[in-house]
């Protein structure tokens, strides 16, 4: 029957785009995806975002989601899968989507794969945004924001122009999220690698691979990605 689906499937092949961002935890991918959705017109699709809208809306596969979730466990990657199926049906997904936090696991890529070809689909990029986990370290441990406005500041990068005063409104409480020290964040780091080293194997070899400096400015990351994602969708 799943071949069927797939020869049918093949046979009107789905333009839409499906771009996965690889990456952890502070490398930028949150801001490159909304520009990559300026550009291109693709949607943002988190894990997080797609199971509460599904419990939300009531979907079959989002009950089924919410009856694991009020029991205390883990949803399965096929109701995950379900509840992505259900929402690439949707008309605003019509040009494609970007896939954050999903795949994390190369059995959730395999399984991504066949959902995809079944809609005569496929994964066009899978993109790395590469990092230095000293330097990734350094920039994470020092952010901390204005309390009042929500300015970003850092200990090393951007200090306000007078030590404690926001230069934006000129609030006084400053607030540093709990889970920005070095310690969190290099034992997240180290998370990443472990989960991820298998999936950049598996799209490498599938031959849709890329990597990106995340390292680098915002502007020029932008650029590398957009040209990442124009070749492999054929945008112009």
């Amino acid at each position: 029957m799943a071949e069927t689906l797939i020869e049918r499937a093949s046979e009107t092949e789905n333009r839409a785009a499906v771009v996965i961002l690889l990456g952890p935890p502070g490398a930028g991918k949150g801001t490159q995806a909304r520009r990559l959705e300026e550009a291109f017109g693709l949607v943002q699709l988190s894990t997080g975002d797609l199971l509460r809208a599904a419990v939300s809306q009531g979907t079959d596969a989002g009950k089924r989601a919410k009856a694991v979730m009020d029991a205390g466990g883990l949803v399965s990657d096929d109701i995950v899968l379900a509840i992505l199926e259900d929402r690439l049906a949707q008309p605003d997904v019509i040009k494609g989507v970007i896939l954050d936090g999903f795949p994390r696991t190369e059995a959730q890529a395999d399984a991504l794969d066949a959902m995809l070809a079944a809609r005569g689909q496929k994964v066009n990029a899978a993109v790395s945004l590469d990092v230095d986990d000293a330097a990734m370290v350094e920039r994470i441990s020092g952010r901390y924001t204005c309390g009042g406005c929500g300015e970003g500041y850092h200990d090393s990068f951007k200090q306000p122009a007078k030590a404690g005063v926001c230069d934006n409104c000129g609030g006084t409480e400053m607030k540093r999220r709990a889970d920005d020290n070095a310690e969190t964040v290099g034992e997240r780091l180290r998370a990443y690698h472990a989960q991820t080293a298998p999936l950049i194997a598996f799209y490498k070899g599938r031959g849709c691979l890329s990597s990106v400096d995340a390292m680098a400015a915002i502007d020029e990351v932008e650029t590398d990605l957009q040209q990442i994602i124009r070749d492999a969708i054929g945008a112009t």
